[in-house]
């Protein structure tokens, strides 16, 4: 495996396999891989004939007070999880890099709507880091194909409507959620959580789980999103939100709608937890 951080040597390495004729799959990252990432890479290597990951811990998506100076960073111990999976290339950019006339220069995307719900509204300017720097990302490496996780529900449909709307030649693949054998979505934050905050996590799957047992039996979903607010934070959680919405368009769900979604996001101690469930209530 190659690990790149030039975008000289980026192209030059793309320009000869696609002259070789091979398709590209591509796994964006943060870093700090996980089971959840890896099955991403996994699911890449059944897409394409060249994997290509990218670790780069994006400063434009993270606000004021966020954890980006102690986001944990562990470049040699991803490296050998990716070269062990068989990843054909590593894109190591720095911020410097991608962001040469400073963040406040720098040319940005923007998806409306979607962007300023849920996480948009809690995080202002998140959504708009996410959609420039995957875009970024898109025009260096143009993949065929793109592995998302679904844990990220709402930044999965905001890059797909940004490709949509740009009309980028990218298919946009997601793949369920890796969860830990308690229900807690495999996250690089949960590293955050000290041993009473670990144990108190899975809760949140677990108050999705209910939630999606009472809208099977026909509960009204804006009463649920109070009740499981409630729950979680009599669980020790501080909770963001709960929204139950359509599973496509994300607007808050109503009595017609049958493919549903739950977000929710909240806080145990200093970590901020997001986890979705999908509801299908046509059976």
């Amino acid at each position: 495996m190659q690990t790149i951080s030039d975008i000289h040597r980026l192209h030059q390495c793309l320009k000869q396999w696609r002259q070789d004729g091979d398709s590209i799959a591509f796994v964006p990252t943060m870093g700090n891989l996980h089971d959840g990432h890896l099955l991403l890479v996994k699911e890449a290597k059944q897409r394409a004939d060249r994997v290509v990951v990218s670790i780069f811990v994006n400063p434009m998506q993270f606000g004021a007070g966020e954890d980006l100076d102690n986001y944990p960073r562990t470049l040699e111990q991803d490296q050998q999880s990716l070269v062990d999976l068989g990843a054909d290339l590593l894109f190591t950019p720095t911020p410097q890099l991608l962001y040469p006339q400073g963040l406040e220069n720098q040319t940005y995307v923007e998806v409306p709507g979607i962007s300023m719900l849920y996480c948009g509204e809690s995080r202002p300017g998140h959504f708009r880091g996410v959609a420039t720097v995957v875009c970024k990302l898109f025009n260096l490496v143009q993949p065929d194909v793109a592995i998302f996780g679904n844990k990220d529900y709402q930044q999965l449909a905001i890059i797909r409507a940004m490709v949509r709307d740009l009309n980028m030649p990218v298919d946009v693949l997601g793949i369920d959620t890796v969860r830990n054998p308690d229900g807690l979505a495999l996250s690089s934050r949960n590293g955050y959580l000290n041993a009473s905050e670990r144990l108190l996590a899975p809760k949140l799957k677990q108050t999705l789980d209910w939630i999606a047992e009472q809208l099977q039996q026909g509960a009204d979903a804006r009463a649920l999103e109070q009740q499981a607010g409630g729950r979680l934070n009599d669980h020790g959680f501080s909770t963001d939100y709960v929204h139950i919405c359509h599973a496509d368009t994300l607007e808050k769900a109503d009595a017609a709608d049958r493919q549903l979604v739950v977000l929710a996001a909240a806080k145990l101690g200093n970590t901020r937890l997001i986890d979705n469930l999908r509801v299908d209530l046509t059976a």
